[in-house]
């Protein structure tokens, strides 16, 4: 009766559209004070959830991403696919997907990725002829890939949650990772031959080569985080905090990164971390009371009731996944779900680092989707179009990570070869 009393609470929280941390912070606050618990062990648990040092990582890549924005990157990477991809008909399309990987190895955030680049490539999308749902579609469904590609935060949310290497997670999301971006390039290929507008470019040599220059320096980035973490050099935290390092290095050398730009990324890292922060407190408190009311060994039993058969538990976790990301923040799902699936997908054979990356692609879904949908926000503020237009042309560009969670859940040995070849 608690728990259940306890549910419709957060219910009803949330679709008077309280923020999700106070949605789980006053129910589970008064959960206690009824069944006579300390606020001794109430804050024990939200210290332990916090005080995780894989977790510290995550602010230090929320920096990453916020000083490559201010630094301009985002904006050479633009020019740079710009200039290669001239002359494929439907380029800007392309373009926006290839600047989303590259700017993925430096944010791990999709609401960063579609915040930086979105207002430099919608503009020059509608300027060039593109429709405006296809320009904020294409844009929003590519920004997904950062949370997918490493350095990811849900990934390290997620590792830090589950106790298993965020290396070998990091490796396993970069097929899927790539793969969405080869999907998205297919809906733009469907899409641009329906739109016989749309032209060729120019193809500029000397704006390659100067272009070319522009990007060097940032592209070394990736190959320093995800070749520290993966070689075994440093832990993610210590590489994200060198990241950090270089990151400033490249805006002080190319002149690019001004101390008013330094001062709002470190602005905009703080609340950003801040917000997150008092997500996975509140989520922790809640996932305590789960706990104590048994909820993982309900579940088990539920699951094992209706199939022993661990693709089926996968697809069952991903519809769950998918139905929460809609209306609650994936840092929430994610405290919330892993101690609870973590158990019945070992009690399955699952592998662990499957189960993240099933759950951080079919979570990421859910910023496309209505009511919460954060990406569609950005990108319905940064381009000043309508959140339902937006909506709907994002529509085409989410089948490609549909597809890919089902690949996931499928052939999970696929997701398990780079970390396997590469010993993690």
């Amino acid at each position: 009766m608690s728990l259940a009393i306890l549910g419709i609470l957060i219910a009803v929280l949330l679709v008077i559209r309280v923020p999700v941390a106070f949605a789980f912070l006053g129910p589970s606050l008064l959960y206690m004070m009824l069944e006579g618990q300390s606020t001794g062990m109430a804050l024990r648990s939200v210290t332990n959830a916090m005080g995780s040092f894989p977790l510290l990582a995550v602010p230090l890549f929320i920096f990453l991403g916020s000083l490559a924005n201010h630094a301009g990157i985002a904006d050479r990477l633009f020019r740079f696919a710009l200039a290669v991809l001239a002359r494929v008909r439907g380029n800007l399309g392309y373009v926006a997907v290839g600047t989303s990987v590259g700017f993925s190895w430096m944010s791990g955030s999709a609401v960063a990725d579609a915040a930086a680049l979105g207002k430099v490539q919608i503009p020059a999308m509608l300027r060039a002829g593109y429709k405006r749902r296809f320009a904020t579609g294409v844009n929003a469904a590519s920004s997904l890939i950062a949370p997918v590609m490493p350095p990811s935060i849900p990934a390290v949310i997620f590792a830090g949650l589950a106790a298993i290497s965020t290396g070998a997670l990091f490796a396993a999301s970069v097929i899927p990772a790539l793969l969405m971006a080869v999907g998205l390039c297919v809906v733009v290929f469907i899409l641009v031959r329906r739109n016989p507008n749309i032209q060729k470019g120019v193809w500029n040599k000397q704006e390659v080569l100067d272009s070319t220059k522009g990007v060097i320096l940032p592209m070394v980035t990736p190959f320093i985080i995800l070749g520290g973490i993966l070689g075994g050099v440093f832990t993610p935290t210590e590489a994200a905090a060198v990241g950090v390092v270089y990151i400033l290095l490249v805006g002080i050398v190319q002149r690019s990164l001004s101390l008013k730009g330094f001062l709002a990324a470190v602005k905009e890292s703080v609340l950003t971390t801040a917000a997150i922060m008092v997500i996975v407190a509140s989520a922790s408190l809640l996932g305590y009371i789960l706990a104590r009311e048994r909820l993982p060994q309900i579940l088990t039993e539920f699951f094992f009731s209706l199939t022993d058969n661990p693709t089926v538990f996968l697809a069952l976790a991903a519809l769950l996944a998918l139905i929460l990301g809609t209306v609650i923040d994936a840092t929430a799902i994610l405290v919330l779900v892993v101690p609870i699936l973590m158990p019945i997908a070992l009690e399955y054979g699952v592998d662990p680092i499957v189960l993240g990356v099933m759950l951080i692609i079919s979570l990421m879904i859910g910023l496309l989707t209505p009511p919460v949908g954060t990406v569609l926000f950005v990108t319905a503020a940064v381009s000043k179009t309508r959140v339902g237009e937006v909506f709907r042309g994002s529509l085409p560009f989410m089948i490609p990570s549909v597809v890919i969670v089902v690949l996931v859940i499928l052939f999970p040995d696929a997701v398990m070869w780079l970390p396997r070849t590469l010993g993690l």
